[in-house]
């Protein structure tokens, strides 16, 4: 999970510097709508920006790396989400925006048993959407061939790093292959971020368990 945190905290500094995809933009963004304690981070990041653009010789955020990397390795390791009231349904306000719509309004597709999509935008590799699964229920074993970003916004999933719960973002990149798991005693619900296709993995027997939700 520290590996995940790392990657975690060089995806909020690419967001403060404004470099993101439109898509992880929005993600990040909700991430620290539900994670208020990611705020400092931000914050000092801000700060260490500002700093650069009031140099005689303005320098790239990147050029301070020490100091940039004594911000990241401040950030703290617990995060405790800001709690949503009675499961209002609601989404994070930057996500709501991007949808164009409330949870309540998606119209979900079936993807496999146990498992419903609602994809918000796909264009040239790139897709984000919002996932559902039933408790306990598996998604197939894969890797990827880019970055797959996923925030958790109700429940809780795991995988061979650990758990994710609600307000936690999973970062997956090319050295990741997993099989995300729903917890087992609620729902899960996602808005996912891929930047590069995935690719089915492991036994046949496994993938199509997976494929079929068995």
């Amino acid at each position: 999970m520290l590996l995940n945190l790392e990657r975690l905290n060089l995806l909020i500094a690419h967001y403060v510097a404004g470099c993101l995809p439109e898509p992880a933009h929005i993600l990040v963004g909700s991430h620290l709508e539900m994670q208020p304690s990611s705020g400092r981070l931000v914050d000092q990041l801000e700060i260490l920006a500002g700093e650069s653009l009031d140099d005689a010789e303005p320098s790239a955020l990147s050029s301070s790396p020490d100091r940039l990397k004594a911000i990241l390795e401040s950030r703290p390791q617990i995060q405790t989400p800001l709690l949503m009231t009675e499961h209002d349904d609601s989404l994070p306000r930057f996500l709501r925006s991007y949808a164009g719509r409330n949870l309540d309004d998606v119209p979900w597709k079936t993807k496999l048993p146990g498992l419903k999509q609602h994809v918000i935008e796909k264009d040239s590799g790139m897709e984000a959407s919002l996932l559902w699964a039933r408790p306990g229920r598996a998604l197939p074993h894969h890797h990827h061939r880019g970055l797959e970003l996923t925030l958790v916004l109700q429940g809780q999933f795991h995988d061979h790093r650990g758990a994710f719960s609600e307000g936690d973002v999973s970062v997956a990149d090319e050295t990741i292959t997993h099989r995300p798991v729903a917890g087992a005693n609620s729902s899960c619900l996602c808005f996912s971020v891929l930047l590069a296709p995935i690719t089915l993995s492991g036994p046949t027997f496994r993938i199509v368990g997976d494929i079929l939700g068995i």
